[in-house]
């Protein structure tokens, strides 16, 4: 992989001067490297040819550490008497084989996600090679749910999520959807399922409903899961100076970073 800085807006009254982060992938045998250095898929321009991915705070779910929670079961016993049937499928087999799974993903996000995902890009995240599997959940033959994840030997990232919004008024759906996925992953011998980004509230119920959790805060995997609560509810609300400069002893800080 290669990675590159592209500069951001400065802050020069506190010395900080931004930069984005991102890598390029160069083969498929880069993902576990990628992954495990934080990094994420960006699918922000679909002209782009490279395969670029952002370093961003990363959640993954440490599969030699995960154990189901109260809530994992709560909402799986709602759930489990649907009959829902999970499928674990090739993307580009599916997309040839079923004629409904594309149909399925633009109706959630024209209902769901709006502008925010345009039809352009939601193809081109669809034929991104790297983007290899695809999760079917259904019943009876009809499709309740797809999960869009990038797999390889060691892990699974839970990358895009599509569900019937009917029943997800009625059911805690898209939950027991990740929760499933996990299970399967650690069922599959994988060591870990990413989980995207955690930022802000609204990321936190990942963290609220799974054991096993660490997130990449900027230099190593922390498992401190209080200190990211704390940091996502305080996101909003945060200026641009980075956490070294905010730190009230900043020397503490840097001893801390490579501690585990």
């Amino acid at each position: 992989m290669k990675i590159f800085y592209s500069e951001s807006k400065p802050e020069y009254s506190s010395y900080t001067f931004n930069y984005g982060i991102y890598c390029i992938k160069e083969n498929h045998d880069d993902l576990s490297a990628i992954y495990s250095s934080g990094f994420l898929p960006y699918s922000g321009n679909t002209d782009l040819e490279a395969e670029v991915f952002y370093l961003a705070r990363s959640l993954r779910v440490e599969l030699d550490r995960f154990a189901d929670t109260s809530e994992n079961r709560r909402v799986n016993r709602k759930i489990e008497g649907l009959g829902i049937k999970i499928e674990y499928l090739p993307k580009n087999q599916l997309l040839v084989a079923d004629s409904n799974f594309i149909n399925f993903c633009e109706a959630y996000v024209e209902k769901r996600i709006g502008e925010a995902m345009s039809q352009a890009r939601l193809q081109y995240i669809l034929n991104i090679s790297f983007a290899t599997d695809v999760f079917k959940f259904s019943i009876d033959d009809r499709p309740v749910g797809y999960v869009l994840c990038v797999c390889n030997a060691e892990m699974v990232h839970y990358w895009f999520s599509f569900f019937d919004i009917e029943l997800m008024k009625s059911h805690s759906l898209g939950k027991w959807m990740m929760w499933r996925v996990i299970r399967w992953a650690l069922d599959s011998g994988k060591k870990y399922v990413y989980l995207g980004t955690a930022y802000g509230s609204k990321s936190l119920y990942k963290v609220r409903d799974h054991k096993g959790l660490a997130y990449f805060n900027g230099t190593r995997w922390d498992q401190d899961m209080e200190l990211l609560k704390v940091w996502c509810k305080n996101d909003e609300n945060r200026d641009a100076t980075d956490r070294f400069k905010q730190a009230g002893d900043a020397n503490q800080y840097l001893s801390q970073l490579w501690e585990k």
